[in-house]
């Protein structure tokens, strides 16, 4: 599926990064940040232009193969790596900060990732996330028609329970990014910040 959406001329989601990553980058340590999902790199470049060292993975090699034109186009280094979440291990204390925007896994596999986003962080690391709830089945303006591959704030408390979050907010937000995310929508939004 990512395959097909991402083979156009155009960047399915946009070239500009998240808005909310945008107006919180700054709580985020510069040094090495792994982003989840990232599709066609709008984030990825933008961290990198901030001059942090970016990680990009994501199942779609077309979408990584954009990613790194934009990169290039930028110019910025970024690392792509293709890789199912499923299977993919980001190590044991590797990251200053790890970003999911838009990640849209089934419920079981998230938590699995979410433990994976815990053993990754360095101490004093952040983990940013934004995400669709359920509530935005009713509006249609992204995010797919899967209630399961949306989160809540509870549920994002119940798999991070080791993150102190500095935001957790759910709300409803105009999300502009390319043809597939244009809207009013309702969103998760949060800040965690691993203990030493």
């Amino acid at each position: 599926m990512w395959d097909q959406r991402y083979a156009t001329k155009e960047y399915a989601y946009g070239t500009s990064a998240n808005e909310f990553l945008q107006e919180n980058v700054a709580i985020m340590p510069k040094g090495k940040v792994l982003s989840l999902a990232e599709g066609e790199g709008r984030n990825a470049v933008f961290l990198a232009k901030l001059g942090y060292q970016v990680t990009a993975v994501d199942s779609s090699q077309v979408g990584l193969d954009k990613a790194k034109k934009l990169a290039q186009e930028n110019g910025v280094s970024i690392t792509c790596i293709h890789a199912d979440l499923t299977d993919y291990d980001p190590g044991l204390c590797q990251w200053d900060a790890i970003v999911a925007i838009f990640c849209p896994l089934p419920a079981l596999l998230r938590q699995k990732v979410h433990e994976k986003v815990m053993a990754g962080l360095k101490p004093q690391g952040i983990f940013l996330l934004e995400n669709y709830r359920p509530e935005q089945l009713r509006y249609g303006t992204g995010g797919g028609n899967s209630a399961d591959t949306m989160l809540t704030a509870q549920a994002i408390r119940c798999e991070l329970p080791e993150l102190s979050f500095l935001h957790l907010k759910e709300l409803q937000r105009s999300v502009v990014e390319g043809e597939y995310h244009t809207g009013l929508a309702a969103v998760v939004q949060a800040i965690g910040l691993k203990g030493a």
